[in-house]
């Protein structure tokens, strides 16, 4: 879908969905103000997902004001690697996910990502920009969330370069509508942030399987940096990532929401976060438009209720 060549009526007539419908039809509409902190807040949505027996990574520590950064390498000791982000960032601004490496004269020293090594020092200062507010939605002071660094499913690690791939399902009034995968490359700095370089690859709900790959406006069949062949791939655990979306969905209680979900090594599908603003993407990385979904899911009266039975109305709809 080359969406910057078609006309206006063009992309309306296959369903293609505009940011400023989205935002007037969807965001706003389903998601109430008084309910975003459920997702724009990363701590509050860790604290909703283990009320309700949903999956995550496991946080180490939050970090509220910048006299806390100074004792940052005694909380960090034993810890060979993390993620720290910012509680209230968008678009993975913010997030580093670090390895520890071997000390240098007893100065210890994290790989970042992109081949980039840091001293204590500098992560002392990117996590000072985080409380500064720096790359929060509102720019007021925000807290560093330390997390563990998920290991990832071999089946679907190769696929990335330099960082962990992501799963982004968008719903609407808890029925799965689209998919695609995210995965890192040099560029993106191992994150799996299209804005940022990544690649991002439609996945039929039916199947599961890989059938399109875009970056920056431009298709592709293999891996820009690596090689591998991303078209055609079924990922693994396909039905538990979408009943886990149904659940993140039910918990969080959004009815237009973007669950992103990573394929752990050891506990299978885990929820990363939840977006109440998903973008639009991934209508590229699908070959199609997100409007003919939705409007098909407003036009029923009632939807059903089960996980199941909502898993297999999305089915239903990918064609």
């Amino acid at each position: 879908m080359a969406a910057f060549l078609a006309s206006p009526s063009a992309l309306r007539s296959r369903g293609v969905l505009g940011i400023n419908r989205r935002i007037s039809n969807y965001v706003q509409r389903y998601n109430p103000r008084s309910l975003l902190p459920r997702v724009d807040d990363k701590a509050l949505t860790a604290e909703l997902a283990e009320a309700h027996g949903l999956p995550m990574p496991r946080s180490y520590l939050t970090l509220r004001f910048n006299s806390e950064v100074r004792g940052l390498e005694r909380r960090l000791e034993g810890l060979p690697d993390f993620v720290v982000k910012p509680a209230s960032g968008s678009m993975g601004n913010g997030i580093i996910v670090a390895r520890r490496m071997e000390q240098v004269e007893g100065a210890p020293r994290f790989a970042v990502g992109g081949g980039r090594v840091w001293e204590l020092k500098q992560l002392n200062y990117h996590v000072a920009t985080i409380l500064s507010g720096l790359f929060s939605l509102d720019g007021n002071q925000d807290r560093a969330i330390f997390q563990e660094r998920i290991e990832c499913d071999a089946r679907i690690a190769r696929l990335s370069e330099g960082g962990v791939p992501d799963i982004r399902i968008i719903l609407l009034r808890g029925v799965p509508v689209m998919a695609m995968l995210r995965v890192a490359t040099l560029e993106s700095r191992g994150r799996a942030n299209l804005h940022q370089g990544a690649v991002g690859i439609g996945v039929s709900l039916a199947s599961g399987v890989t059938h399109f790959a875009m970056r920056r406006g431009h298709s592709l069949s293999h891996h820009p940096d690596s090689g591998v062949a991303l078209l055609g791939v079924a990922l693994p655990l396909w039905p538990e990532c979408l009943t886990l979306a149904v659940r993140v969905s039910d918990a969080l209680n959004l009815g237009y929401l973007g669950v992103d979900i990573v394929l752990d090594a050891k506990r299978g599908p885990v929820l990363l976060e939840g977006n109440a603003r998903p973008g639009l993407a991934i209508q590229l990385a699908n070959q199609a438009g997100l409007a003919h979904r939705l409007e098909a899911i407003e036009a029923l009266p009632e939807l059903p209720m089960t996980v199941e039975a909502r898993i297999a109305l999305a089915q239903s709809l990918d064609p």
